[in-house]
């Protein structure tokens, strides 16, 4: 038997609340878990001017959290005012709130801590003659023994809210994400010195880096040799904004997203627009669900980018998105398309390529040998699809084909042809080649694949993805954001090859599909079509499905595994790789050449031993 509904409450009065449960709702929005903790307490350690930082931990954070420094301190007259709410000394004015360069300036922090915890704070002003002690529930004050700096301890997390303690992990679990969050801080001030401490044992530990090059002695210190080895260096002015740091190459790529840092003026925020423009800049090289790694930081006038969007400010939100965007982007793109040579990156993913321009068509138009029918590929030309420009007549696409090499030593210069004189072909998968460092193995289907879908996307840059009619308009129940972007796009819906139109005021009709996706489901395509248009700047929607069509055409033209080739068609390939952008990796994200050093050989032969 249904159980009866409540009746309705009598109505209240509208009344204040009292100071207490304000700070208690305060605290929730702060303090999600002792990492929140540890996050509020290292911001106001670096607002102090600290240089070394040290946070001591037990039972993951619940039972203490203690982060000492040695900043400016606090003048004893300010301790008591530190602790009641919207109490700081960051901010004096609405014009400096719009324009914060502190990582903290709420005033909300230490106030919402001292409500579900029991807080002291210990200070010694610059220039005092004694360090004083601050009991957060007594408001007493005494004297002790410090140096210049302030230690803040925060015991028994939770203890006034029992019942959020309950929500908490195990103290392995919150000890890892203390860990992070100094991870975190560790990565944006790498002149400042971390220290951290779990039941009397040192955990972690990163000294302030010194040096030319601090941040990337400091991201090699937190996220280990392996990440600056295989990642390439990022510095980019776009207008207003400047992006630095360094990306992963698509090789580094893990199965989680948990080595993705990103810094607005030096603070740690996850932020969709960011996110965004760094997968797009992945988009050539790596697909699926592989996670790109990269540590970046961007530098932007503070009055540019709104931080008082979340009581924790790990969110932002930008003045001009759409700049933002394409600064982080193009960073990218230019530095994983660009030659690394020179660069602490491990041999295997060294790419010594010199991309093609505009300055340089030579590398696209010398006399090429083609996969003949006898190959297996039949007629290429036959292969794509007719492409209508401007509403000319349909054009066929033209294929890419390799060009032959006269036999010839191998250069002296590695800059002539760094991927070395082809030997052999391995199972007809391999090509083998030499070159001065010792052995080039090429995947030749990736490469292939690499230079036909660089070479199409020059060929049919601006062009309109050629469309196929459906014998049965597809219907679906659409969402009013779906209809509203249906129509506010209807004319850029031909250039991906798709007509949606509004079949009711509630469904839309898929009548016409890009032809090499003739065979998929119109609705699920239209749906994230209309997705990605709703959230996204409508020319990088277009290109990317320009791409993505791309990139599976390339796929089926490039040479296949198995198929025999001649000396002079494997050379022809390393010319024409050595000439493409991005050939290090195929349009899926394999790599597509390794080098085998002669050291390498040497140690696998027992050479020298």
């Amino acid at each position: 038997m249904n159980a009866p509904l409540p009746l309705a409450s009598a109505r209240r009065p509208i009344r204040e609340l009292p100071d207490d449960l304000i700070s208690q709702i305060a605290a929730g929005e702060v303090v999600e878990r002792p990492a929140s903790v540890v996050r509020e307490l290292l911001d106001n350690a670096l607002d102090a001017g600290a240089r070394e930082i040290t946070v001591r931990l037990s039972a993951g954070g619940v039972r203490l959290i203690s982060v000492e420094d040695d900043g400016q301190g606090i003048p004893r007259d300010e301790l008591t005012v530190a602790l009641r709410r919207h109490a700081t000394s960051k901010i004096a004015s609405l014009g400096e709130l719009e324009t914060v360069g502190t990582m903290g300036f709420r005033g909300e922090a230490l106030a919402a801590i001292n409500a579900i915890a029991d807080l002291s704070l210990l200070s010694r002003a610059a220039g005092a003659d004694a360090a004083w002690a601050l009991d957060g529930r007594t408001g007493e004050l005494r004297p002790v023994a410090r140096a210049v700096g302030s230690t803040l301890e925060v015991r028994e997390l939770f203890y006034a809210t029992p019942a959020r303690r309950k929500f908490l992990k195990t103290d392995a679990t919150e000890l890892a994400h203390c860990v992070e969050a100094v991870r975190r801080h560790a990565l944006a001030r790498p002149d400042v010195g971390f220290a951290i401490w779990h039941e009397g044992r040192l955990v972690e530990q990163w000294r302030a880096a010194a040096g030319a090059d601090v941040r990337l002695q400091r991201l090699a210190d937190v996220l280990g040799d392996e990440f600056v080895a295989q990642s390439v260096a990022i510095e980019h002015q776009g207008g207003a904004v400047r992006v630095l740091g360094r990306a992963g190459i698509p090789d580094a790529a893990r199965s989680r997203a948990d080595q993705q840092f990103f810094y607005v003026n030096g603070r740690f925020v996850r932020d969709k627009v960011l996110a965004h423009a760094v997968r797009s800049a992945y988009e050539d090289v790596l697909h699926g669900h592989r996670q790109p790694v990269y540590a970046l930081y961007l530098e932007i006038d503070p009055a540019r980018v709104d931080v008082n969007v979340h009581p924790t400010k790990i969110e932002v939100r930008f003045r001009d998105g759409r700049e933002i965007h394409q600064a982080v982007r193009h960073a990218l793109e230019n530095a994983l398309a660009a030659p690394r040579a020179g660069e602490a990156v491990t041999p295997a993913a060294t790419p010594f390529f010199k991309p093609h321009t505009a300055a340089a068509p030579a590398q696209w138009t010398q006399p090429a040998i083609h996969f003949a029918a006898e190959r297996g590929l039949g007629d290429a030309a036959a292969m794509w699809p007719e492409r209508r420009v401007d509403g000319a007549a349909p054009v066929a696409l033209q294929p890419v084909t390799l060009q032959p090499s006269a036999p010839a030593p191998l250069p002296a210069n590695d800059d002539a042809w760094p991927l070395g004189r082809a030997i052999a072909q391995l199972q007809g998968i391999y090509v083998l080649a030499e070159n001065s460092q010792g052995l080039v193995i090429v995947d030749m289907h990736a490469a292939h694949e690499r230079i036909v879908y660089e070479r199409l996307k020059t060929q049919l840059d601006g062009a309109a993805i050629t469309s196929q009619p459906l014998l049965i308009p597809a219907t679906f129940a659409a969402t009013p954001q779906e209809v509203a972007t249906a129509e506010a796009c209807a004319a850029v819906l031909p250039t991906l090859g798709l007509e949606i139109t509004p079949f009711s005021p509630r469904t839309l009709a898929v009548r016409a599909v890009p032809g090499t996706l003739a065979d998929g489901d119109p609705v699920e395509l239209a749906r994230s079509v209309l997705a990605e248009l709703a959230q996204h700047d409508a020319s990088t929607v277009v290109q990317r499905a320009q791409n993505e069509l791309l990139s599976t055409m390339a796929c089926h033209g490039a040479v296949r595994a198995n198929r025999r080739l001649t000396l002079d068609e494997m050379n022809a390939l390393l010319r024409q790789m050595e000439a493409t952008e991005r050939s290090d990796q195929c349009n899926h994200g394999r790599p597509t050449w390794r080098q085998v050093s002669i050291r390498d050989l040497d140690t696998l032969f027992l050479r020298g031993r």
